[in-house]
């Protein structure tokens, strides 16, 4: 076997614009099948997607013997049991962060993983493989900025539709679990450790009944990380870098334009040098990792502690706004 046979689990957005069409182009992936619980529109989005097979049910296509992995788009509230009925079919499985509503959430999922060491589990963190964040580590662990004390991060969008599944606070919606998972990971990323304890705000904004604009501090050991995250603000992202002795700004984090340069600065002292990155999809980097993996029977890129080790955070968070205060981790 050269390529991974992927099913995709729904026809949600990101697979249609990004992970699909990634995993189309890239070398060691193809997409055979695609499922939605409307049969036609199964077979309308397969048609538009240049895919073969489509079912009118995720049962169908958790039963096609031809398919190697699957890609878990589904609703937050989804991702766990859905991931574990593809596991229990023999399925290899990258699931949408965030991978559970919460870390109890995830134990069955990390529990029948364990009782399918053969098959891969991932959590589908696309932005640490673009090399703008290959980049940001490797400076930062070589000392280009000193000792890392501060990360700040912002990450918005404007979302006012009430049916949307990021506003339903049944399906895990929110702008903390949405976007703002991506400033919990990218702190442990760079940092290479846990917070011990975290300082969050959640803000409804009146009617909506899910978390639209929210805040977070992080202490680590010598490190502060903060972010804020909206959804209800007009797009915008940024994430800086700050040592001892120099800092990093990341224009675009999270979802530049795939296959377009992106830009990296580094400042110390007076010197100012801007890095371009190489053009990079990184969801197709992510999916050919994950297929190299199971082809040559190697360790998932990430490992699933590492999504009980954010959602642990995120939990935090959560306990923190409601309390008002610091929580320990």
């Amino acid at each position: 076997m050269t390529k991974i046979r992927w099913g995709v689990l729904s026809t949600a957005k990101i697979a249609r614009l990004h992970t699909i069409p990634a995993i189309q182009s890239s070398a060691l992936g193809e997409v055979v099948a695609i499922a939605s619980r409307d049969a036609q529109n199964a077979r309308t989005q397969a048609d538009l997607l240049g895919i073969t097979r489509a079912y009118g049910s995720y049962e169908e296509l958790l039963k096609d013997p031809d398919i190697d992995a699957i890609y878990n788009p589904m609703p937050n509230h989804l991702h766990v049991p859905w991931s574990i009925k593809a596991l229990e079919a023999g399925k290899h499985v990258l699931v949408e962060k965030p991978a559970g509503l919460n870390a109890t959430d995830l134990e069955p999922l990390l529990a029948c993983a364990e009782r399918h060491p053969e098959l891969k589990l991932m959590e589908a963190f696309m932005y640490r493989f673009h090399p703008q964040w290959q980049q940001a580590k490797q400076l930062c662990d070589a000392g280009a900025i000193g000792t890392l004390r501060t990360i700040q991060c912002a990450f918005s969008y404007n979302n006012r539709d009430t049916s949307n599944i990021r506003n339903s606070a049944a399906m895990g919606g929110g702008a903390l679990m949405d976007i703002g998972c991506y400033g919990v990971s990218l702190a442990r990323y760079l940092l290479g450790s846990e917070p011990t304890r975290v300082l969050g705000h959640l803000n409804n904004l009146g009617d909506y009944e899910v978390d639209c604009i929210s805040s977070a501090l992080m202490e680590f050991d010598g490190a502060i990380a903060s972010f804020t995250c909206s959804t209800k603000t007009e797009p915008e992202q940024w994430v800086e870098i700050a040592g001892e002795a120099g800092s990093i700004r990341l224009a675009i984090p999270f979802n530049p334009i795939a296959d377009a340069a992106t830009e990296l600065t580094l400042k110390q002292a007076d010197k100012l040098q801007r890095y371009t990155i190489e053009p990079a999809n990184h969801y197709r980097n992510m999916t050919d990792a994950f297929a190299e993996a199971i082809l040559h029977n190697k360790p998932a890129p990430t490992p699933m502690t590492d999504a009980l080790s954010n959602m642990t955070a995120i939990d935090g968070i959560v306990a923190s706004a409601n309390a008002q205060s610091w929580v320990s981790l």
